[in-house]
């Protein structure tokens, strides 16, 4: 199975940037798209991005897109979200996670899921 392992979250002031870094691990023959989400306390949780594996297509949720740019390192089976010019609507605990299909915007298209890494802008 694959397991996925976040990082790079933080605290940072409203029009600050951080990159977040998934580590895939496992059997990722499988899982053809990344993608990016996020849990605010009280909210449902939401997609925020998502990258094919082999051809780098991307989606983005409304919200973040020009602002947030999702990527990948084949290579080094690993998936970023560079997160420029953060608003403090944008605090939530970010989940990776990883889908059988090719693409996938919604939560229950994805199998697997990371342990999320917390996101905190301060205004």
């Amino acid at each position: 199975q694959v397991q996925l392992v976040e990082s790079g979250g933080g605290l940072v002031q409203a029009g600050g940037s951080l990159r977040l870094s998934c580590a895939a691990s496992g059997r990722t023959f499988s899982s053809y798209t990344m993608g990016w989400f996020r849990q605010a306390p009280g909210k449902e949780r939401e997609f925020v991005a998502a990258i094919r594996w082999n051809s780098g297509t991307t989606d983005y949720a409304g919200s973040v897109k020009g602002r947030f740019t999702i990527s990948r390192d084949n290579a080094k089976n690993t998936v970023y979200l560079q997160m420029n010019s953060l608003k403090p609507e944008d605090t939530a605990v970010y989940f990776c996670a990883a889908s059988p299909y090719t693409k996938a915007i919604l939560a229950g298209s994805y199998d697997t899921w990371g342990q999320g890494t917390q996101v905190t802008v301060s205004s």
